[in-house]
């Protein structure tokens, strides 16, 4: 079932959704709302058609714990050859920016204006942040996603040259690994997650992981 959310800030049991793990649509991208979603594995999409926002929750989740990030035998040389730089949070602008540009081009685009204002809202309140990689002075990868207790909402990532988005997630999780991050949101599988150590576990493990940390918070990545 599919509900139509109104002005209140709250959302349906997420057990309620469709199969496939739309829950409902409308409401809107405020900090609030935002935040009250990612607490219980929400998170929004735009249809491209219509324009409404879709609010997703699948009961199968797909994760990365930080401490099963797979390296390839290709990116660990990669790494050691220092090819590229990587920072945190010195572009989420840019980094976002990019996903949006990247997500235009392909059918079912959903990074519009609205969902890139939101995020920068929420990375000026500590609550999201972004991983780059440059070459040199160019930005030529990177990620961003939502920061909640000890756990990252993944929401999009880019790659300029071979492997950089690659890269920006094994920092990532290395950085989570190493400060007690317990978990990586992947949303949904992809051949391109899966490789680098994704796997599902059931929305109850799921939310028994956020709620242990819902008392704590972690800093966003600097």
């Amino acid at each position: 079932m599919v509900f139509q959310l109104t002005d209140e800030i709250g959302f349906p049991d997420p057990k309620l959704g469709d199969p496939d793990g739309l829950l409902a649509v409308g409401g809107d991208l405020s900090v609030d709302r935002l935040l009250l979603a990612y607490s219980y594995g929400i998170f929004p999409w735009y249809a491209f058609r219509d324009g409404m926002i879709q609010w997703w929750c699948p009961m199968d989740r797909f994760v990365i714990f930080p401490s099963e990030i797979h390296i390839s035998h290709s990116m660990r040389n990669l790494m050691n050859k220092g090819c590229y730089r990587v920072s945190f949070n010195e572009a989420f602008e840019e980094v976002i920016h990019h996903c949006g540009e990247l997500r235009m081009q392909e059918e079912g685009a959903w990074l519009g204006p609205e969902m890139m204002e939101a995020y920068t809202r929420l990375f000026e309140q500590n609550l999201a942040a972004s991983v780059e990689v440059w070459e040199g002075d160019r930005l030529v990868g990177g990620l961003y996603g939502v920061c909640i207790g000890k756990c990252f909402f993944g929401e999009s990532m880019f790659s300029l040259v071979p492997s950089a988005s690659k890269l920006a997630l094994i920092r990532l999780a290395q950085f989570l690994d190493s400060h007690g991050g317990t978990l990586i949101d992947c949303q949904f599988e992809t051949p391109h997650l899966k490789s680098m150590g994704g796997r599902h576990i059931s929305y109850e493990e799921y939310m028994a992981l956020l709620r242990q940390d819902e008392e704590k918070e972690t800093d966003a990545p600097d």
